[in-house]
Formats: structure tokens, C-alpha cells, sequence
């Protein structure tokens, strides 16, 4: 015979002799690194399938609104569209032009105004004033007052017209506020 010990007790204590608990313990840690593995895919599966779902309904959308704008579309509208734009741009810019050109007249007749203005204040300045021509203007206009430069009331009579408007003149309103209301009345 060739072996001399019983087979099942040699296979017994060589099952004895190997220390398969680390192997053991190594497969389960690999069966549990394998089944974490395999869920962490799953979830990126499931998460990239949401995102391409979501993403092809988008296209879907995007691509029915390309396909009724592009239908809706018509380049002679467009076009119509963009030549009344223009011509109005035209039409704007030349307004603007015209009213800069009389800006500048105005500002060129307001200029000789003030120098006018100037002339008479210099005119008037030098002029001998009497007291009767400080109770009555020439523009129609005649104060009454208790003392000189005290006045309580004017009135501007208008020949054209045949007219008088009595204006009560009171202190607590500027001089600017009556000079405003006598051109008013003229």
C-alpha cells in the first residue's frame, strides 16, 4: 500500500494544518469591496440614465421650437421689417439733425437778445429817471404805493385791447413772480 495512514485522517489533518481564515476574511472583504462597487455603479447608471432622459427631453423641446420658428419664419417679413426700421432710423436722424440746427439758431438769437438786453439795461442806466416815470412805464403799466418803492398795487392797461387787469402786490412773493405775472397780462 502506499499510504500507511488512512486517507481521511491525512486529508483531515492536512485541511488541519492550513490557516485558511485570513483567506477567508480577504474573500469576504473582496465579496464586500465587489458589492459596493457594483451598487456605486449601479447609482452612476441610474443617475446618467436621469440626466440622458433629461436631457433628450430637452433636446425634443429645443428641437420643436427650432423646427416652428424656422417654419414661422419668413425672410420677406424680415426683410420689410428691416427697411421700415431703417427708413424710420432715417427719418429720426434727420429730426434730430433739424432740431440740433435750429438749437443752434436759437442759442445764436438768444445770444444777440442778451446783447440787446445789455444795450438798453446801459441805455436805461445812463438815462435820467424822474419820479414820475417810476410810477408809470411805458409798457402800460402804473404802480400805486404809500411811499417810493413801497408798492401795493399795478395796473396794466392794454390800449389794443382796450383793457385794464389790476394785480395786488404783495412783499412775501419775489420780484421774479409779479415780473412773470405783468408780462402774463400784457
Amino acid at each position: 500500500m502506499l499510504l500507511d495512514d488512512d486517507p481521511a485522517a491525512l486529508i483531515h489533518q492536512c485541511i488541519g494544518n492550513f490557516n485558511i481564515a485570513p483567506d477567508r476574511s480577504a474573500l469576504t472583504r473582496i465579496d464586500e469591496s465587489l458589492t459596493t462597487l457594483s451598487q456605486s455603479r449601479d447609482l452612476r447608471l441610474q443617475g446618467a440614465s436621469s440626466s440622458l432622459k433629461r436631457l433628450s427631453r430637452q433636446l425634443q423641446n429645443l428641437e420643436q421650437q427650432h423646427t416652428l420658428n424656422t417654419s414661422s419664419h419668413n425672410p420677406t417679413d424680415h426683410a420689410a421689417q428691416i427697411l421700415a426700421l431703417d427708413t424710420q432710423k432715417f427719418k429720426v436722424a434727420k429730426e434730430a439733425s433739424d432740431l440740433e440746427i435750429e438749437g443752434e439758431r436759437l442759442e445764436s438769437e438768444l445770444s444777440g437778445l442778451e446783447a440787446q438786453l445789455k444795450d438798453l439795461e446801459k441805455q436805461n442806466s445812463q438815462k435820467e429817471v424822474s419820479p414820475d416815470d417810476e410810477q408809470e412805464i411805458s409798457l402800460g403799466v402804473e404802480l400805486e404805493g404809500e411811499r417810493e418803492g413801497d408798492f401795493k398795487r399795478a395796473v396794466i392797461r392794454s390800449s389794443p385791447r382796450g383793457d385794464a387787469k389790476i394785480i395786488d402786490i404783495d412783499p412775501k412773493f419775489s420780484k421774479n413772480y409779479y415780473v412773470n405775472q405783468f408780462w402774463q397780462a400784457m
